[in-house]
């Protein structure tokens, strides 16, 4: 590690003024979507908490909810592993697609693609199709709390970017570690994983709801730019 930060010792480049990709403005406003810092730093808060609760549930109880259709904690473990090594394609391509697109609008694609995987996992629980959406799921999660990084440092002041990004994957964290035990005590009130499926549909729910209260947010900013 120590060799590897000599590498990263010299100053970035500096930024180019204007407008980056994705419609965010290069030179980050006091009033980032419309709201102040502080309220817009604690939606991403909570939009993190959300998208990493229901993030959790497959994660943390893949094996678990094999063992209980009847299939055996192996495959379960098979389905686990598809699904992280699906998460490290995952945050490549969600890295080149948010050059071009933003993170605001990554974090919206991977809301949308979270919340479509665990609706899968509803009608669908043969053990191919568990493969099937096991692997989706890896391939649709894997770049959304990244995207969380890029947005502070799109919208924020770049000299607070460390403070504010630490403190929304912090919150990631916290949302990871309240999704794995809240589905299992769903499953220990309903005696299902139905319900802990829909439970995480909901807060995923809720994600995409502050995602898109978030750009027309910066919608309406922009908007009201040239007046």
């Amino acid at each position: 590690m120590p060799l590897l930060a000599l590498a990263l010792k010299p100053r970035p480049p500096a930024a180019v003024a204007g407008v980056t990709r994705g419609g965010a403005a290069a030179q980050p406003s006091s009033r980032p979507f419309g709201f102040s810092m502080n309220r817009a730093q604690a939606l991403l808060c909570v939009a993190g908490v959300a998208c990493c609760v229901a993030m959790a549930m497959p994660q943390v109880h893949i094996v678990a909810y094999c063992t209980d259709l009847g299939f055996g904690a192996a495959q379960g473990a098979q389905m686990l592993s598809l699904m992280l090594a699906s998460g490290i394609v995952s945050r490549l391509v969600s890295g080149m697609i948010c050059d071009r697109i933003g993170g605001i609008r990554t974090l919206l694609l991977g809301s949308v693609l979270q919340g479509t995987a665990l609706l899968l996992f509803l009608p669908f629980d043969g053990l191919v199709s568990l493969y099937v959406v096991s692997a989706l799921f890896g391939l649709f999660q894997g770049g959304i709390v990244p995207s969380y990084a890029i947005i502070v440092r799109e919208h924020f002041p770049p000299a607070e970017a460390g403070a504010r990004v630490g403190t929304v994957l912090m919150c990631t964290l916290f949302g990871m570690a309240l999704g794995g035990w809240m589905s299992g005590k769903v499953f220990d009130l309903t005696g299902s994983y139905h319900a802990a499926f829909v439970n995480g549909i909901a807060w995923n729910l809720l994600n995409l709801g502050i995602v898109l209260l978030l750009m027309w947010g910066l919608r309406r900013r922009g908007a009201a730019a040239p007046a």
